[in-house]
Order: C-alpha cells, then sequence, then structure tokens
C-alpha cells in the first residue's frame, strides 16, 4: 500500500462525506468541495487509485475501496471529536473545524486514543 498524506486523507474524507450526504462524489464535486482545480483532483485521483484508496467507476463516481473507507472513516471521526471538544471549549465553529483539520493528520494514535477518552469521559 502507498503512503498517503495529508493532502490524500483530506481527499478520501471528502469523498465520504460527499457519499455519506447522497450527494455525487466525482471529481468535479470534489474541487467544488475543497476549493481545489480540476486538474489537482485529478492528479490525486490517479496517485489514490495506483494506491490502492479509490476506484472510479464508469461513470466518474469516485467509490472508496476497504482501506480508503477505513483511513476517510479514521479522519472523519478525529475532525468530528477534535471539532466537537474545540467548540466546547469556546472556540468558534470556524476555527474548531479549520484547527481540527490540521490536528487531525499530525496527532499519534495513542494520543487521539487518550484524548477522545477524555472528552467522552470513557
Amino acid at each position: 500500500m502507498a503512503k498517503l498524506y495529508e493532502s490524500g486523507e483530506n481527499y478520501l474524507e471528502t469523498i465520504l462525506m460527499l457519499r455519506s450526504q447522497g450527494k455525487s462524489a466525482r471529481s468535479i464535486d470534489v474541487a467544488r468541495e475543497l476549493e481545489v482545480s480540476k486538474p489537482s483532483v485529478s492528479r490525486a485521483v490517479g496517485i489514490l487509485r495506483t494506491g490502492g484508496f479509490i476506484r472510479v467507476e464508469d461513470d466518474g463516481e469516485l467509490m472508496l475501496t476497504e482501506s480508503g473507507q477505513e483511513i476517510a472513516e479514521r479522519i472523519y471521526e478525529r475532525h468530528q471529536v477534535l471539532t466537537d471538544w474545540l467548540i466546547q471549549i469556546g472556540v468558534s465553529a470556524e476555527t474548531a473545524a479549520a484547527d481540527a483539520c490540521k490536528l487531525e493528520h499530525h496527532i499519534s494514535e495513542e494520543s487521539f486514543c487518550c484524548l477522545k477518552r477524555h472528552i467522552l469521559g470513557e
């Protein structure tokens, strides 16, 4: 499996979010959602497809593979937990979402699990 960088994780998370909202997840949809150029998405799609994280259907829909789905769900969970926590401690929703997006890619699994347990009172 290819190494996945922060931008790749963002693409997978965006595909997951679009599909879970019942929206189309074609390259143009991802480009709009992430506010990036269509050529940037085309390049990322090629890398993610070669890495085994997504497949592209005949109609252009981007589908997560099993490994792509696992990564997207992990990143999305981190995003949700961190955003909610930052809002709870007084950060504005917009700043919390932006900061969570930065943190979700760099926090270790150990630290995130401990933080999540603390936040959720587990």
